[in-house]
């Protein structure tokens, strides 16, 4: 593309597709929908703090988590900008229990969506960023209107996967197998534009390391280890130096990783021995970002992107981040646990 003119993410959508000639466009649309549907979020969480949407729904979501009205919004706006298209055969949100079939008035495609619709979303009433994730997966059951196993496909199955951070400005970053690219919204035309073509988590990487230490006294004695060697408190060759970055907003956490390189971890403990992140919602895309960036992302024991999910809302310990990073952290938890 030539660098001197701007390129909207449809743009760019339609470049991608005709690197494959036998494309039909659903795919690409998907992509497009996903866009306007971000627009309309990033709209009402900018507008959080002069609305009457914040705080309580006033009920929980499958994770006994109270639902906050932006999260029903989200949700709401996702849902309804794919369900009539005839793209997809059905979805999985991490805020219902079961998958969510494609209503029977509209046609069914070939696809699956998996979203978060907003996460991070008990940061919306202190101004921190928060976001949306999602993958895209093609159909392998033969239900017209999916099944279970279009859901739970490994992640290494991903045809898309992305993730949209409202924070000072509102970026959609996503990937299809062929790089990473990020576009930043243009409130002053509503365009998605390429802002951030072809991201590479930075090797070396930045000495920076984001967890939750916390949760410190309930980590398994490798992960102590870990990071008191990020700390410099174990004194080996090698150790220290590193500084800590957490926000406790994956998304805003990964995205700074994504750009400035340093270790995210989350990782299971004595109470969540199985970690708090979902697989399909938010380990198995960001994985995915990752690897097509350089970096890459692991549970401790294997790479995420080949963990086959038992179920929608299956959990996982999460370390993400640059590739060098990623794999010190893995050979000191192997065969140990997170």
């Amino acid at each position: 593309m030539n660098e001197t003119h701007i390129v909207t993410i449809e743009r760019h959508i339609i470049e991608e597709e005709r690197k494959h000639p036998g494309a039909r466009g659903a795919f690409s649309n998907i992509l497009s929908d996903m866009a306007l549907a971000a627009k309309v979020i990033s709209r009402e969480v900018n507008m959080a703090g002069l609305m009457d949407i914040l705080g309580q729904a006033g009920h929980r979501n499958v994770q006994e988590e109270e639902v906050q009205k932006l999260d029903v919004f989200a949700q709401d706006v996702i849902y309804r900008a794919m369900d009539h298209t005839g793209h997809l055969c059905c979805m999985g949100s991490e805020e219902v229990e079961e998958l969510l079939p494609i209503p029977e008035k509209f046609p069914a495609g070939d696809y699956v969506l998996l979203f978060d619709p907003l996460d991070g979303s008990s940061n919306i009433d202190v101004n921190v960023s928060i976001g949306t994730i999602f993958a895209i997966f093609r159909k392998v059951s033969g239900a017209e209107r999916g099944a279970l196993e279009d859901c739970i496909q490994p992640g290494r199955k991903q045809l898309a996967a992305g993730y949209v951070v409202y924070g000072s400005s509102t970026m959609m970053v996503y990937t299809t197998g062929n790089g990473v690219h990020g576009f930043t919204l243009d409130p002053s035309i509503g365009e998605f534009i390429l802002s951030h073509p072809n991201i590479r988590i930075p090797e070396p990487p930045a000495r920076s390391y984001s967890v939750n230490e916390a949760y410190y006294s309930r980590w398994s004695p490798p992960m102590q280890k870990l990071v008191d060697h990020l700390k410099g408190r174990d004194g080996s060759p090698g150790s220290g130096g590193f500084s800590s970055r957490y926000v406790g907003s994956l998304v805003a956490d990964f995205h700074r990783t994504l750009l400035r390189g340093g270790l995210f971890m989350y990782p299971g403990d004595s109470v969540n021995p199985e970690g708090k992140l979902r697989l399909v919602y938010e380990a198995n895309p960001l994985a995915f970002i990752a690897e097509q960036a350089g970096g890459r992302a692991t549970d401790g024991e294997q790479e995420i992107l080949d963990v086959q999910p038992q179920g929608l809302h299956q959990r996982t310990p999460l370390f993400i981040g640059a590739r060098s990073l990623v794999d010190m952290a893995h050979e000191q938890l192997k065969g140990h646990g997170s």
